[in-house]
């Protein structure tokens, strides 16, 4: 049985909908619900280590290159494009095919 249903995703707001109007969005996605709590927790996760990355920025004494939660953040925006990439429609994959964020 498949229980997909079209999802338009903002990644830069972290936001999942199920509703078109409802705010603007980069990305249609066909998913399931188990799917869509995957990439919410990857959206939480990226968030954490974003704010992470802000605190660090206040402390000129760290490198960047030197900083795990910038890796990490980047780590879960990967992860994020490849599970987007593979929920994506025909369009979508398109799209994030020619962004080149894909291993």
């Amino acid at each position: 049985m498949n229980n997909k249903k079209r999802y338009y995703v903002s990644v830069q707001s972290r936001t999942i909908m199920e509703q078109q109007g409802d705010a603007a969005y980069e990305l249609e996605i066909e998913a399931t619900p188990d799917e869509v709590s995957q990439l919410r927790a990857l959206f939480d996760s990226m968030y954490h280590f974003d704010m992470e990355t802000y605190f660090r920025m206040h402390y000129p004494g760290i490198p960047e290159h030197y900083d795990n939660d910038n890796n990490l953040y980047e780590r879960d925006l990967k992860n994020i494009y490849r599970l987007l990439h593979e929920l994506g429609t025909g369009e979508t994959k398109e799209h994030i095919a020619s962004m080149n964020v894909l291993d």
